[in-house]
């Protein structure tokens, strides 16, 4: 039951979120407000963990010549005497950028910490402003405080179930390649290659081979699949009267003796291994009174 209401609780939220997300600045003219920049905070539910400086630096180029064009979202947090941005953190970092000391914004009233965290996610999906890192963070994160589904959340966020899971199932990589593919080195794609294969050591090859960006997905895939179905051949086992054989020799002779053959044990090869001429020296002498 209590999943139920919360369901429809988030729910409710979504629908919040595209009323914020789709109200035009014409719409919200009476209750934009100029707030200084220094009195506002970012979203402390922020699922984004980087913001690309070049593409803050030509926003904030953009907003100097012609302005904001949309104002951003803050709701007022009485503890911090600040407002705290619900929607727009990009646009409030590059109008800093910009050097302007105020910036328009919409205040909402009344919003949870709850209800911050999965407007920041679901907002940011939809802007598709995350990276495939962030987005399966920003999942884990509002599944666990919504106690929702996969399914469910699926739903929320305009998403097919797989690709929820699929999102999810890559922060079961290492924080090594979790970060490669945050930083762009290796694709979401790449990410789901490397998941194929359990074997951390094996997983490490493949993840290896992609680092040199080389590799399309389809091909990792399929090296993927490679690595799963290779074998480890193990060698043959020696018979019990050819180890004998290098057992007394080797015995006999003071030194490491191997005897190499081929399948019907008819022919092959006798390996005396010396270290020194003095060895050496000493195994002739010992074949030459064995001969004797």
């Amino acid at each position: 039951m209590a999943r139920q209401v919360l369901g429809k609780g988030l729910d409710a939220l979504l629908k919040q979120t595209q009323d914020i997300l789709g109200t035009s600045p014409a719409e919200e003219g009476k209750n934009i407000q100029k707030i200084p920049l220094s009195n506002i905070v970012p979203n402390r539910f922020q699922p984004r963990r980087t913001f690309n400086e070049e593409s803050l630096q030509g926003l904030a180029e953009s907003i100097k010549q012609h302005g904001l064009t949309q104002p951003i979202v803050v709701v007022y947090d009485g503890g911090l005497a600040k407002y705290e941005i619900v929607v727009g953190e990009r646009r409030y970092r590059a109008c800093k950028l910009a050097g302007l000391a105020e910036i328009d914004a919409v205040v909402h009233k009344g919003l949870s910490d709850k209800e911050l965290s999965a407007l920041a996610l679901i907002e940011n999906i939809q802007r598709e402003d995350l990276n495939p890192v962030e987005v399966a963070h920003g999942y884990k994160n509002l599944m666990q405080k919504f106690a929702v589904s996969q399914s469910d959340l699926a739903g929320y966020c305009g998403k097919s179930k797989a690709a929820v899971s699929n999102s999810l199932r890559l922060l079961e990589l290492p924080k090594e390649m979790q970060a490669a593919i945050e930083g762009g080195t290796i694709s979401e794609g790449h990410g789901r290659a490397l998941l194929m294969i359990a074997d951390p050591k094996k997983r490490e090859v493949l993840f290896s081979k992609l680092k040199t960006g080389r590799m399309s997905v389809r091909q990792a895939e399929a090296a993927a699949r490679d690595i799963l179905n290779s074998k480890t051949v193990k060698p043959a086992e020696r018979p019990s009267e050819v180890i004998e054989f290098e057992a007394g020799l080797q015995k006999a002779l003071g030194t490491k003796v191997e005897v190499k053959y081929g399948g019907k044990m008819t022919k092959g090869t006798l390996v005396i291994h010396y270290n020194s001429i003095d060895q050496l020296e000493n195994i002739a002498e010992r074949l030459r009174n064995k001969m004797l």
